[in-house]
């Protein structure tokens, strides 16, 4: 199979489970903003921004290790994979007995002390993220694309049922059968803990469709295959920590940097939060092509046209990133009501989330320099340059400009790390990229979205008529320029 082809084909179905799956995720927003308050919906904000954190370190970067060494012939596969999963399920048995044991003091610090229970439950998901990480990697380098589409999809119905039952039906059975089994079970004290029980419940259903992975399989930790795929790990540690500083780090600490008092700060970080799920599309896109992409460039690294492919692949990232921002854009009048009414203050933020995570996506594809060049402490330095330019203007701007100041801070951390992640691929694993194009479809798409809004603010067009024009005239650019030519060459 033609290997973009192969990439395109892999991505579409990565994207079934996690932008398709996702979204259906992400439909439970509008439950949740309008069940709960600005300030109730900050907690989950709070602790997912955690989450994020947490998770790169329990996995210690193994799942790039663990493609990079069973590509290797002196490791065979079933050694890298018994290694690495044995360790994985140490360290995260390690975490969650920490957790257990002083879920109490942590939960004071927190300023939680009335729902210690939050904490363990959130590291059992964790844990049980970390474990299923490897398996999940394996069916990635194996092509088995489907059984993994089926697992997340699965997860994520369970999820979303989970989340119904106890966010809508139980309250209702509450009302109308208070004698009812549901409704002895229920209390309504928990409030947004029912998201993270439903998450703990829907995760362990995961590692159950899993086993079939595990069994059979000699756990071990032998020094001799371990020792080396760590040192290549613990940079992408490093990254992986970096990055979530990146994009995680404003709503970790929006609740203690804002210049109020905390139930107001917690409500500004609710609303963040859920604006800054109005640029899901984008970051979904980027996670399932992340999916496809990382074991496409590592198999593809040997052939003779490799880097003509990167640049093939890079090119027709951006055209389909700028078309999911216009599509949000363009349309916002209508996403926006996937949020509550409440949480549709913070709107302005989500065109600069949406740039913000397209040059996430551009810096995804030009990390392979430093991942096939096996130069990954130095991709380290780059994403700890950004998380330090993450800090320091979030520092800045956040008693200034409030959550407006996180969502630049995040373009202003991707867009330099872009530009040096470029540079530096130009020394090390130099790819010919088509840089005229590239700038020119984004250009192009930030055009069109300054464009609708000029024509709405000065001459009143209609909305959808302005919105569905500026989409139709960049499809029509990208067929002219760029499909056209393909079908031509095929």
């Amino acid at each position: 199979m033609n290997p973009l082809r192969q990439l395109i084909s892999q991505t579409a179905i990565y994207g079934l489970s996690s932008i398709l799956g996702r979204f259906l995720n992400y439909l439970l927003v509008p439950l949740y903003t309008y069940t709960f308050s600005a300030g109730e919906y900050g907690v989950v904000s709070e602790f997912y921004a955690y989450a994020g954190f947490f998770a790169v370190v329990l996995i210690f970067g193994l799942e790039t290790g663990y493609f990079r060494f069973r590509q290797k012939p002196e490791y065979t596969d079933q050694a890298v994979y018994n290694s690495t999963l044995g360790f994985l399920l140490l360290i995260n048995l390690v975490f969650v007995a920490a957790v257990f044991y002083w879920q109490q003091a942590l939960a004071a610090w927190l300023r939680y002390p009335d729902h210690p229970e939050y904490l363990l439950w959130f590291a059992g998901i964790l844990a049980l993220d970390a474990i299923t990480a490897l398996p999940f990697a394996r069916l990635r380098a194996e092509n088995r694309a489907w059984r993994f589409a089926g697992i997340r999809m699965a997860e994520i119905f369970i999820t979303i049922a989970l989340n119904l039952f106890f966010l809508l039906l139980c309250p209702k059975l509450l009302a109308w059968w208070p004698d009812s089994i549901p409704a002895n079970v229920y209390d309504p004290q928990l409030g947004v803990g029912y998201i993270f029980l439903s998450n703990l419940l829907a995760s362990g259903c995961k590692l159950l469709l899993l086993l079939p992975q595990f069994r059979g399989i000699p756990l071990q930790l032998d020094p001799r295959v371990l020792l080396p795929i760590c040192r290549y790990s613990l940079p992408m540690v490093v990254i992986g920590f970096a990055g979530m500083i990146n994009e995680m780090l404003d709503r970790a600490i929006l609740k203690v940097m804002l210049p109020y008092d905390v139930p107001t700060n917690l409500k500004m970080l609710g609303i963040y939060g859920a604006c800054y799920k109005l640029s899901i599309l984008m970051s979904l896109f980027v996670q399932a092509f992340r999916y496809a992409g990382e074991p496409f460039f590592f198999s593809h690294a040997g052939r003779a046209d490799a880097k003509r492919t990167y640049a093939l692949v890079m090119q027709y990232f951006v055209i389909a990133g700028m078309f999911i921002f216009l599509l949000v854009m363009l349309y916002i009048d209508l996403f926006k009501y996937f949020i509550g009414e409440e949480f549709r203050a913070g709107l302005e933020v989500v065109p600069i989330l949406l740039l913000a995570n397209l040059c996430l996506g551009i810096y995804v594809n030009l990390s392979i320099w430093y991942k096939l060049s096996d130069r990954t402490g130095m991709g380290a330095w780059v994403s700890l340059a950004g998380a330090v330019i993450t800090v320091a203007l979030n520092v800045l701007w956040i008693p200034r400009w409030g959550y407006l100041g996180s969502a630049w801070a995040t373009l202003a951390c991707y867009g330099f790390m872009v530009g040096l992640s470029w540079l530096l691929g130009r020394i090390y694993y130099p790819v010919a990229y088509p840089l005229g194009k590239i700038s020119g479809y984004i250009v192009l798409g930030l055009g069109l979205y300054f464009a609708h809004r000029y024509s709405l603010a000065e001459y009143h067009w209609n909305v959808w008529i302005s919105g569905t024009l500026g989409l139709v005239v960049y499809l029509l650019v990208v067929v002219a320029f760029d499909i056209r030519p393909l079908m031509r060459r095929r």
